[in-house]
């Protein structure tokens, strides 16, 4: 395969993807503890010392926690938009300035023989962002914590063959839970997370009649379950006329165990 992927951790306690192609080997967001994401890498047989940067959505901290140690312990570049950097700066601690580098919002950059587009999401930070990774006819799309799938996102995200999708939250456990009601509503506003339900509604918009794979993403801890997150995806998306296990596949990830190293 020319474009391979794993989940190594995603959810509420910390976030890491990781794509390559045939000459680069790039580690999206990092947070978790360093120690942690070299034991993920471990059980998908990577060298974090082969990776040849870091790309950062945003400073919130399950996304930033391990990347200012990886890039001093392995040398890495990282790359932020200016926003983000000045965000999270404070939180990596020193970082030469030859390991700093912008990649700005709405911009494609080249690693080797892959294209990464970055876009715009609606997420309580400085300027969220994330990315499709292209390299031949393949195209992988990473889509959380935003607050809701715009218009402009189903463009850019309109021909990917795997999805990493936010399906964070059943607004039945949420609404009921135990989280004050500030946080609820920051979670269920604009600038918070998607439902499962409208995260099956965005892809429903997004999908095409070819075959893709979805992996739902970053789902709260105490506000979710894999099995009601695939349920509800599952039903939204047959409802819209998909048949799923053939057209469409769902898969799962986890906040502690990489998914498998496969092609996109």
């Amino acid at each position: 395969m020319s474009l391979r992927f794993s989940v190594l951790a995603s959810g509420s306690t910390g976030n890491a993807i990781y794509v390559e192609s045939d000459n680069q080997r790039l580690l999206i967001d990092a947070g978790l503890s360093g120690k942690k994401i070299e034991q993920c890498f471990e059980k998908i047989n990577i060298n974090p010392k082969d990776l040849n940067g870091i790309l950062v959505t945003h400073e919130h901290s399950d996304h930033i926690k391990g990347v200012g140690i990886l890039a001093r312990r392995y040398n890495l570049p990282i790359y932020a938009n200016e926003k983000t950097w000045k965000a999270m700066q404070s939180s990596l601690g020193t970082i030469p300035i030859e390991q700093r580098f912008h990649f700005e919002t709405g911009k494609t950059k080249s690693f080797g023989n892959m294209e990464v587009e970055s876009f715009g999401v609606s997420h309580d930070a400085a300027e969220p962002m994330f990315f499709t990774f292209a390299h031949g006819d393949r195209k992988l799309a990473v889509i959380t914590d935003t607050g809701y799938v715009s218009e402009r996102i189903k463009g850019v995200t309109k021909e990917a063959n795997t999805f990493i999708f936010e399906s964070n939250h059943d607004m039945d456990m949420l609404r009921m839970g135990k989280y004050p009601w500030s946080v609820k509503r920051r979670i269920l506003g604009d600038e918070g997370h998607v439902s499962n339900v409208d995260a099956g509604l965005a892809l429903a918009d997004i999908l095409t009649d070819s075959p893709a794979n979805i992996y739902l993403a970053h789902l709260s801890l105490d506000n979710n379950m894999k099995d009601l997150a695939r349920m509800t995806v599952h039903q939204t998306l047959e409802e819209k006329g998909y048949e799923i296990g053939k057209q469409v596949k769902l898969f799962d990830t986890d906040p502690l165990i990489p998914t498998a190293l496969v092609g996109v």
